[in-house]
């Protein structure tokens, strides 16, 4: 079983891709290599393979890297499936997670953020986690989308170092914006899916 990410960034066209480029390759970059692992086509659009169990993770970060500039966000379907061939290009690769992802992608219509997987009662559990999720994580500010990111990528430092490694001036602002950002509540989302997605096979 493995999980498939494929998105795209909406409104891409509102700022120079080399902005946000090097963001967004950063945050695939620690899940694999390209273009085994990841790759990005048509100039906004990304595949990645991933662990199923990282998958809801790797999306939020993904999230939170574009967001960081305000007048972007992105659009993303987990897949979850089997993997039928794998190839040394993940766009040449296929299998039921592929098949998942896309299909996911097609029907997301408004929403930013979607999974499919082979079991109806998970997929229906989480499309309405996620509803209310997005609520606040389609809202984050460009300052609240980077302090998550930080973060989400450094999960062993606490708010003080936070404050330092984002040059921000207290702790105290970083608490605020976690608190918006609906950090605490985001993690345990992280952890209730890792659970429950271990729990299918």
């Amino acid at each position: 079983m493995k999980a498939v990410i494929t998105g795209d960034i909406i409104d891409s066209r509102k700022l120079s891709s080399a902005v946000w480029m090097s963001d967004l390759k950063a945050v695939l970059n620690q899940y694999g290599s390209e273009p085994k692992n990841w790759e990005i086509y048509r100039g906004d659009s990304f595949q990645l393979i991933i662990a199923v169990e990282d998958a809801l993770e790797a999306a939020l970060l993904i999230k939170a890297a574009v967001k960081q500039h305000k007048e972007l966000d992105v659009r993303m379907a987990i897949g979850v499936g089997k993997v039928d061939y794998l190839s040394d290009k993940i766009t040449e690769s296929n299998g039921a997670a592929f098949i998942n992802s896309g299909e996911c992608f097609e029907n997301l219509k408004k929403q930013t953020l979607g999974i499919q997987t082979p079991w109806e009662q998970f997929n229906t559990t989480f499309a309405v986690i996620f509803s209310f999720m997005l609520i606040i994580v389609d809202n984050w500010t460009s300052t609240s989308a980077e302090i998550v990111k930080k973060a989400l990528e450094n999960p062993e430092i606490n708010q003080n170092q936070l404050a330092s490694a984002l040059n921000r001036k207290s702790q105290s602002s970083i608490s605020s914006s976690l608190k918006r950002a609906a950090y605490d509540e985001l993690k345990n989302m992280i952890a209730f899916y890792k659970q429950e997605i271990k729990k299918q096979w």
